[in-house]
């Protein structure tokens, strides 16, 4: 009987023990009973080795490891060629690959954002060592930096903005508009994921590009100062009606001009911070301004039927004059505007309330 009790506890520890792993399974076509395979794991910027195998016969592979608090990115290296991917906790991949081009024929399968990150990785080798026109390359980048600001927080966003061509960044923080989507990264895990190993070495990343950005570049009328005058923004709601910011601004005594992507991860809990505020402030003078910034409007307008501020929408999401205007490196930016000017620059939600109570 103790025996039995005492196997018991093994294996119900064992299957505890398995639980909390993700696995990553396949098969490797061209392979050798030598072949061998190395999991690593991403420490920003750094591989960190995590397990190694050796390839059966037969090409398959498995290997597992303990899952991750907060997602991440692996790869698995055949030599010095490697597949990446994110893993999220508990997920199990499938990769099929052949040699010799391991880094380049093979398919996975089993997540969501994995398969985005193939996606990604295998339009970027169409681009690879000059192919491809300087038209083309740029409408690629258009349809990833879309996809991020949609996403900023996500893990697949940080994986792009992190991503390298030909041993030159992807989004080169030299270039304004991949600062602003560098930026959008960088302010979302601020903002929304403080305990992300990631979010500290995102911040001084994008401080340190910001640095290098005005040394190289001539100085511009750009909205960072804690003053600016208005820039007015004429866009319709929910119900085809116009509304005008610097009119909206002239009635009210303070007014928050939020820029946002309402099919962001992060956009309920944003629209609670901003309820509480309005609350809080609306019978005192206080109005909102959001300006949707998504891709199309089905999550804006889903959203908008039920706000009792106003939201209007921009159809040409991040490309629209008024982004570049007011300097939007990340969504979701807050401005006060109090007086017809604009006082302050918000990045942090959190502190968008206490910030508010001082004009009111």
């Amino acid at each position: 009987m103790k025996k039995i009790l005492l196997m018991s506890i093994v294996l119900a520890v064992l299957t505890a023990c398995d639980s909390n792993q993700f696995h990553v399974e396949g098969t490797v076509e061209g392979a050798t009973d030598s072949t061998a395979l190395v999991l690593e794991q991403s420490s920003n910027g750094q591989w960190v080795i995590v397990d190694s195998i050796v390839v059966g016969k037969d090409g398959k592979f498995s290997v597992s490891a303990p899952a991750p608090n907060v997602p991440n990115i692996y790869q698995l290296r055949c030599g010095n060629q490697a597949i990446c991917f994110p893993i999220d906790s508990l997920d199990h991949l499938t990769i099929q690959a052949k040699l010799p081009n391991f880094a380049y024929d093979y398919t996975i399968s089993g997540s969501e954002h994995a398969e985005q990150v193939m996606k990604i990785d295998k339009e970027a080798m169409q681009f690879a060592g000059g192919k491809g026109t300087a038209a083309e390359f740029q409408a690629w980048k258009d349809q990833l930096s879309r996809q991020i600001v949609a996403d900023p927080g996500g893990i697949v966003a940080y994986y792009t903005i992190n991503k390298y061509i030909d041993g030159k960044p992807l989004f080169d923080p030299l270039n304004d508009n991949d600062l602003r989507i560098i930026g959008a990264v960088a302010n979302s895990f601020n903002s929304f994921h403080p305990n992300d190993p990631r979010t500290e070495y995102m911040v001084k990343k994008f401080t340190e590009d910001m640095r290098r950005h005005r040394a190289a570049t001539a100085p511009r009328d750009t909205i960072y100062a804690d003053e600016a005058s208005l820039i007015d923004i004429k866009l319709q709601d929910y119900h085809g009606k116009e509304y005008s910011l610097s009119k909206v601004a002239t009635e009210n005594r303070v007014v928050l001009l939020n820029f946002t992507a309402y099919a962001a991860e992060a956009a309920p809990q944003l629209n609670k911070i901003f309820n509480d505020i309005y609350q809080a402030y609306h019978s005192r003078g206080l109005a909102i301004y959001q300006v949707s910034l998504d891709q199309d409007n089905v999550a804006w307008r889903q959203a908008a039927e039920n706000l009792p501020w106003i939201t209007v929408f921009e159809p040409k999401s991040i490309d629209s004059p008024v982004v570049g205007a007011y300097a939007v490196n990340s969504l979701a930016t807050t401005f006060i505007i109090s007086g017809g000017d604009i006082v302050a620059r918000v990045e942090d939600p959190t502190k968008l309330k206490a910030a508010v109570a001082k004009y009111l």
